[in-house]
């Protein structure tokens, strides 16, 4: 090892015993080597949406519903997606690959009114709706392929699937009938309006025609109004 003087000289400095004896003294206050090798990581600033994820490489991965609208430093290297707030890491992700637009979603980061609908999944809202009819499941679809995650649009599959009790499946069913007439994809609250209103106990089919009279051709009133031109 090397040392300076006073009068600005380098002097080497030379300790007694050879490298392996300097190396067992040592041994006690080294730290061990990582477990895994140094990986390059990039860094990107993102802002939670308010679907509580965050965009990175155009992938999404949910953050704690808490810090919706802030923004927090994303450290991404080639396995792993983690997210800080202030130099606290709050989540990590396994990275995605492939095509873009995939969610990765922990439960822990949906806000309560999601969390209580985690235990069902979009495969059992879509087995309940085509026990009512096939347009009731038409809209159970729409609403599940809506929404950017899935589990946002289970508040109101829950919400719709339960207007069976309220009102009969098959008014249900016929309700949704009257809605798909107007937008491939009806919204919950659509159908419920449409319940409420009855208006799926009222029949779209035109009005017959008037019968023709009995006395043959008859000039109406309007004509005699007009002087008969």
């Amino acid at each position: 090892m090397t040392g300076v003087g006073g009068d600005g000289a380098i002097y080497r400095l030379q300790k007694d015993g050879c490298r392996a004896t300097m190396f067992a003294q040592e041994r006690a206050s080294l730290l061990p080597l990582p477990t895994q090798a140094f990986e390059l990581a990039v860094w990107k600033i993102a802002t939670v949406q308010y679907n509580y994820h965050i965009a990175a490489d155009g992938q999404f991965y949910s953050v704690p519903f808490d810090y919706i609208k802030r923004k927090v430093d994303v450290r991404l290297t080639r396995g792993v997606v983690e997210v800080f707030f202030e130099g606290t890491r709050l989540c990590s992700h396994v990275r995605l690959y492939g095509h873009q637009g995939q969610y990765s979603t922990q439960e822990g980061h949906m806000p309560p009114n999601h969390q209580k609908y985690q235990q069902w999944n979009g495969e059992r809202f879509r087995k309940w709706a085509s026990k009512i009819g096939p347009n009731t499941a038409a809209v159970v679809e729409g609403i599940l392929t809506g929404y950017k995650v899935e589990q946002q649009g289970y508040r109101a599959c829950m919400a719709l699937l339960k207007m069976a009790d309220t009102y009969t499946p098959g008014r249900l069913e016929d309700a949704c009938i009257k809605a798909l007439r107007y937008t491939p994809r009806p919204a919950y609250k659509t159908i419920q309006a449409i319940l409420k209103s009855g208006q799926d106990q009222i029949s779209d089919e035109p009005a017959p025609p008037a019968a023709p009279s009995e006395f043959g051709f008859t000039r109406g009133a309007e004509y005699y109004r007009k002087g008969g031109k």
